[in-house]
């Protein structure tokens, strides 16, 4: 993604579309809510707009603003997009926190009630009473029905001069599908990080546009499939350069003095040998980590990579009552597009479910 924060000294100072605060000023401990919705990205937010539409009054726990290295927001990762330009209605393209800003206000428009703290702890119930969520602002909260749509977070290399250029649209991102057809990378060379089938995915998508691009792995061979080495080998533009690792990104000011990716420095992994490479784009593509540390011991069941587990096609999970949307429960497509697909299903689940038992 190319972003447009600036590096969050202070990630708890971010905040859009208004000052973040409860909208639950009147709740008491035996208060009991049809619909807790966990995140606000695309998904949670299109959760909470069925939801509310369908008067379940549904409560958002947006999250707050943290550092894991790079910056985890509320309102998911369009955040730190500057330009979507694949998301239906919006033919002129449009800023990720500006998206995300008129989701919210959709949903609070139908009286989804929004709260700026973190979802803690989780003791989901087996017996039929209302799950049990504790918040990072001390209190205990209880619900019928949870949604889940705390998303997933790009692995990062680490480095500083990343960072900064990652969260300034300096021409480092963590999606090339996002971001590889934007002007700034068409006819350049690029590089991309990684050496699984995301990387090669990314890659060879990223051979439409880039006049090269190179794959830079830190070993002699690409843990990625046959398949997958093979379609991005075959493209006149692709290479790959083993035993490397970025150790630092190099950046100049453009015209307007904006910090602008024109090289990395490069670590020869066997000899130590360092080395630059010329190119106007970085895409990192070395993994994502759902959101689900909170979620441990809570008897819900996980992927082998980690993310959540649905049951058949629908947003259902293996315990009663949560559902999950979104990048959390999806290692495959992280799309903005698909996310909300998921929310709209999940809102439509747990409406089902809290009719069937009466608990609405």
């Amino acid at each position: 993604m190319v972003c447009v924060v600036g590096l969050l000294k202070d990630p708890k100072s971010v905040r859009y579309g208004h000052e973040r605060r409860s909208d639950l000023s009147s709740e008491t401990t035996t208060t009991v809510h049809k619909v807790v919705i966990i995140g606000s990205g695309p998904s949670g937010w299109t959760a909470a707009i069925y939801a509310a539409r369908a008067n379940l009054d549904p409560v958002v726990y947006v999250g707050v603003a943290k550092q894991d290295p790079g910056p985890v927001l509320p309102g998911g990762q369009l955040m730190l997009t500057t330009d979507v330009e694949n998301y239906p209605g919006f033919p002129e393209g449009i800023a990720g926190p500006e998206m995300m800003m008129k989701f919210e206000e959709q949903a609070r428009r139908f009286g989804t009630q929004v709260v700026g703290e973190d979802i803690t702890k989780c003791e989901f119930s087996s017996d039929g009473t209302p799950h049990t969520l504790h918040t990072s602002g001390g209190k205990t909260i209880k619900a019928n029905a949870v949604i889940i749509s705390t998303g997933a977070t790009a692995n990062w290399i680490g480095l500083d001069s990343e960072m900064m250029l990652a969260q300034s649209g300096g021409g480092v991102s963590a999606c090339a599908v996002c971001d590889g057809a934007l002007p700034m990378f068409r006819d350049q060379h690029v590089a991309v990080v990684g050496g699984g089938d995301s990387a090669m995915e990314e890659a060879t998508f990223l051979t439409k546009f880039a006049s090269k691009v190179s794959v830079i792995h830190r070993r002699d061979e690409l843990r990625a499939s046959k398949v997958m080495q093979e379609r991005f080998l075959a493209k006149e533009n692709a290479e790959v350069l083993w035993n490397k690792g970025v150790i630092e990104c190099l950046s100049t000011p453009d015209q307007h003095g904006n910090e602008k990716i024109h090289a990395v420095k490069l670590k020869d992994t066997v000899t130590g040998e360092e080395s630059e490479l010329a190119i106007k784009g970085l895409f990192v593509a070395i993994g994502h980590r759902p959101a689900t540390k909170f979620l441990q011991d809570s008897g819900l069941e996980f992927d082998e990579s980690g993310y959540i587990e649905l049951k058949t096609r629908s947003s259902k999970t293996n315990i009663e009552g949560v559902f999950a949307a979104g990048d959390v429960a999806d290692s495959t497509y992280r799309q903005a597009i698909t996310a909300s697909g998921m929310g709209c299903a999940a809102a439509l689940d747990a409406e089902h479910w809290l009719a069937s038992k009466d608990l609405i």
